[in-house]
C-alpha cells in the first residue's frame, strides 16, 4: 500500500489515527510503500541536521514506487483536470501521489481531504477506509 506524507507524519510524531494504526500493520508485513516525492516532503519537514539524517535514512531505505515521465504526464492531467471542475488541489505532488497509485494498482493510505476530491476525478484512484 503507498502510503502518503500526511500518515508518515502521524506515525512519526506519534500520534495514534486509524490510519497509522493500519500503518503499524503494513510496517510489521513490510508492505508499506513510499515515493520520491513522499520522502522529499519528510525530509522537507526535518526540524534539524541531526533529524534530516535520520529521516533521509529511515525512508531511502523503504520499498518505494519510482514514478516515470509518464507517471508525471498523468498527474499534471490529473491536475488539469481536477481545474476543469473547478477543484483546487493545493499541492500538485499530491497528484503525483495518486498517479502512482493508480499505476501500481494499489491502495493510497492518506489522512488528505484532497486524495478524497482527486478520487471524485479519477475514479480509479482506491482510498484506504478506516471501515475495511
Amino acid at each position: 500500500m503507498l502510503v502518503d506524507t500526511s500518515v508518515w507524519i502521524h506515525w512519526l510524531q506519534g500520534v495514534e489515527t486509524p490510519a497509522t494504526i493500519e500503518l503499524d500493520g503494513l510496517l510489521d508485513e513490510a508492505e508499506a510503500r513510499v515515493a520520491p516525492v513522499i520522502v522529499q516532503e519528510l525530509l522537507q519537514g526535518a526540524r534539524n541536521e541531526t533529524e534530516l539524517h535520520r529521516l533521509r535514512a529511515e525512508f531511502m531505505g523503504q520499498p518505494m514506487y519510482v514514478p516515470t515521465a509518464e507517471t508525471h504526464a498523468t498527474a499534471g492531467a490529473l491536475y488539469a483536470r481536477c481545474r476543469w471542475r473547478g477543484i483546487t488541489i493545493r499541492s500538485p505532488h499530491d497528484c503525483l501521489v495518486a498517479a502512482l497509485a493508480v499505476e501500481h494498482d494499489t491502495l493510497l493510505l492518506q489522512e488528505d481531504r484532497d486524495f478524497e476530491r482527486l478520487a471524485t476525478v479519477e475514479p480509479a484512484l482506491r482510498l484506504w477506509r478506516p471501515d475495511r
